[in-house]
């Protein structure tokens, strides 16, 4: 093992260009770091906002929070943002760091495979080639693999597919019978954009979802002058959102203080009657679990799409796909002329397909087969020197992500840190404290409401919450502030 004995000795290699990745390149370059590589399978920056493109695409966290905190962004256009000026934030970004000069574009990371004797990482392209690194920091986040459920006859259709997170622009909707399967966040943003434009719309819902009223609205040019001028409202801004949202996350709680979680129910239900007037159509889009279990929608324009008289609403399942269209767990036929898949991501599989190898050449799929675990979701035993954005148990159905990969980025700065001391090989957590931390966090999920009954991507098939968080924002800062050192194996060089 050869200690680094210099921060710009000290090789990082970066796996995504999306929120994550281009954050933590920023700030590894402002604390003296220079020898390190973004790799990006996709021909640019950002991420989740360059992947998807399809109609009505936004974030349902609001404008302000949903941006960094050392790059603060005066000129939103809206309070809920949509995806060309998110893309457009990210971009910007990386050029106003310089970050690009350090991103390998179109280049997939296929494997990661730690050496002990060296202390390094290889990691393996897609094409076969390899690069070498002293530290991994996976920005691949959750929500970057398209799911599709295996259908039967699912490639026998005649017409066109595509997942939403895939958009296919080039395929024409206008006047086409368009069967859309599922009605998670996408397809609450898409429906009402595409619902203008199709002949019919047929949407299986297998279990409808919650939905609260969004808000939207534009921000004035006087809006943007005040921001802009005195920064400080922005900051305010950001902390009322952030505190509000924080606030809330009782409303997620099984004993819900306050009454909080019939408050967000009834708020929802009243969304629900407000705007869909049918009482059979409002009976199949009740959802029959309480809200939270699954992630809740957020818009003003679902609804009203749904109750036009081109649309179908099927609250059921999937049966089978044919050449002429989708049939549902009643045995009927829907014919259509575009099937779309709105059918979520492969969120609780972190890393895939990638494969990684740590210690004594144990794989990670191996050590998380009972379901992937980290140490406040950014270590994993056994496997030194890889960090983790956005990982196991940091997501959020209550407040921004931002926020929390933030504190990710400052804390592995710290470990990175400590590993480019001199004589330092590397860090690894302990496995006991990775268990005490994991058996104390799965207990506090276990107070939750996405422990309940429902399935939810939030959660393994086996009913483990892989994914979420199981508090405040404010409470993981807490648990980020800083790296104590005995809940790590520190490893000297030779």
């Amino acid at each position: 093992m050869v200690a680094k004995p210099s921060k710009s000795d000290t090789r990082i290699a970066i796996l995504g260009a999306g929120m994550s990745g281009l954050g933590m390149a920023a700030r590894l370059k402002a604390a003296g770091y220079t020898t390190f590589d973004i790799f990006e399978k996709s021909d640019g920056v950002g991420g989740t906002w360059r992947d998807n493109t399809y109609p009505g695409c936004g974030c349902d966290v609001p404008s302000h929070l949903y941006s960094y905190s050392f790059d603060l962004n005066p000129d939103w256009d809206y309070k809920w943002s949509l995806q060309p000026q998110i893309l457009k934030y990210f971009e910007d970004f990386a050029d106003k760091n310089d970050l690009r000069p350090h991103c390998r574009f179109n280049t997939e990371i296929t494997d990661c495979t730690y050496d002990e004797a060296s202390a390094t990482w290889t990691l393996t392209e897609r094409s076969g080639a390899s690069h070498t690194a002293d530290v991994v920091v996976s920005g691949l986040g959750q929500l970057n693999v398209p799911s599709i459920p295996d259908f039967k006859g699912k490639d026998s259709f005649a017409g066109a597919t595509f997942h939403s997170a895939r958009w296919d622009h080039s395929v024409d909707l206008d006047g086409k019978t368009v069967c859309v399967i599922g009605n998670g966040p996408s397809a609450v943003q898409f429906v009402p954009e595409i619902q203008k434009r199709v002949g019919k719309l047929i949407n299986f819902q297998r279990s409808p979802a919650w939905c609260r009223p969004r808000g939207q609205r534009e921000y004035t040019a006087s809006d943007k002058k005040a921001f802009r001028s005195q920064p400080w409202r922005i900051n305010w801004y950001r902390w009322r959102i952030r505190a509000y949202a924080d606030f809330g996350f009782g409303a997620f709680m099984q004993k819900s203080p306050m009454g909080m979680s019939r408050s967000l129910k009834k708020m929802c239900a009243d969304h629900l009657e407000d705007q869909v007037k049918d009482e059979g159509l409002r009976a199949l889009l009740t959802p029959d679990f309480e809200p939270g279990c699954k992630r809740i929608l957020i818009s003003d324009d679902y609804y009203p799409a749904l109750c036009q008289p081109n649309v179908e609403v099927i609250r059921q399942g999937v049966r089978e796909i044919t050449p002429e269209g989708v049939v549902g767990e009643d045995g009927v036929l829907r014919k259509c002329d575009v099937i779309i898949f709105a059918t979520g991501f492969q969120s609780t599989e972190f890393l895939t397909p990638m494969t990684v190898h740590g210690r004594g050449s144990v794989s990670l799929d191996a050590a998380w087969q009972d379901g992937a675990e980290a140490f406040k979701g950014v270590a994993v035993a056994g496997f030194p020197n890889l960090f983790l954005l956005y990982g196991p148990n940091t997501n959020l159905g209550h407040n921004s992500i931002i926020l929390m990969v933030e504190r990710q980025i400052d804390y592995i700065i710290q470990c990175i840190d400590k590993i480019s001391e001199p004589g330092i090989a590397s860090v690894d957590v302990t496995p006991s404290s990775m268990r005490a931390y994991n058996d104390a966090l799965q207990a506090d999920l276990s107070k939750t409401v996405w422990a309940g009954d429902c399935a939810s991507w939030y959660k393994t098939e086996s009913g483990k919450v892989t994914n979420n968080w199981s508090g405040k924002t404010t409470a993981y800062a807490a648990e980020m502030k800083a790296p104590d050192w005995a809940d790590f194996q520190i490893v000297r060089a030779n």
